[in-house]
């Protein structure tokens, strides 16, 4: 099948089952969490990726007072950064980083700078040196202002930018932002972005004279 070609000025990277495979420390804590506060396991990590921790609880304890979602959020938090067994790269996530080291692209998640700092340490990737992280933004993905953050950093317009991101809020906030998404992994599958892969030994980057960035998709 021939490849897909998309072509943008900038790239807007989430992390966790985009560029770090993070599953297991996900899964690992939000069990806990859940079972902690009699909800059903499998029930709640349907909803935990993509968004930041308090946005989770607020979907999954609606009546809760948010106060308590911040406060639970901050321990969730450390108890993430703190626990990176299982923590790897997704597949040809350093060669790709590689490929895009001199290129415009930020690092957008929902994680906080040191959750980050963690995670792709323990993967081994390099930091990109334009992030947003949560302490950045004043609402979680799906909305879209991190990315709309990112952008502005960057100093390129939205539509000049495609998204990778592999959980449904995260496509859901790249296109609220008026951008191109490209899917990553299985949880991307069904939600239609406007390319899938299964991770990133699928993309092939090329950069023209003018600067523009050419991703090479090769979607199955």
């Amino acid at each position: 099948m021939p490849a897909t070609v998309l072509t943008a000025s900038a790239l807007l990277l989430d992390m966790d089952g985009t560029l770090v495979n993070s599953d297991a420390v996900v899964e690992r804590c939000w069990r806990r969490w859940a079972t902690d506060h009699g909800l059903d396991p499998e029930e709640a990590l349907k909803v935990v990726h993509g968004r930041q921790g308090y946005a989770t609880m607020a979907v999954l304890l609606p009546d809760r007072p948010m106060e308590e979602n911040y406060a639970d959020n901050r321990v969730m938090l450390a108890r993430e950064t703190a626990d990176v067994d299982g923590v790897v790269p997704v597949g040809g996530a350093p060669a790709f980083m590689a490929a895009i080291a001199g290129l415009p692209h930020a690092l957008v998640t929902s994680a906080d700078s040191a959750l980050a700092a963690a995670r792709m340490g323990a993967a081994a990737l390099p930091m990109p040196a334009v992030r947003v992280t949560a302490e950045q933004v004043s609402a979680s993905k799906p909305d879209p202002e991190g990315f709309l953050k990112g952008a502005a950093e960057l100093g390129f317009a939205a539509a000049d930018c495609i998204v990778f991101e592999d959980s449904e809020a995260g496509i859901a906030a790249g296109r609220a932002a008026g951008m191109r998404v490209v899917g990553v992994g299985p949880r991307a599958a069904a939600l239609a972005p406007d390319a899938h892969v299964d991770d990133l030994t699928r993309i092939r980057v090329e950069t023209a004279e003018d600067g523009t960035i050419r991703l090479h998709i090769a979607e199955h």
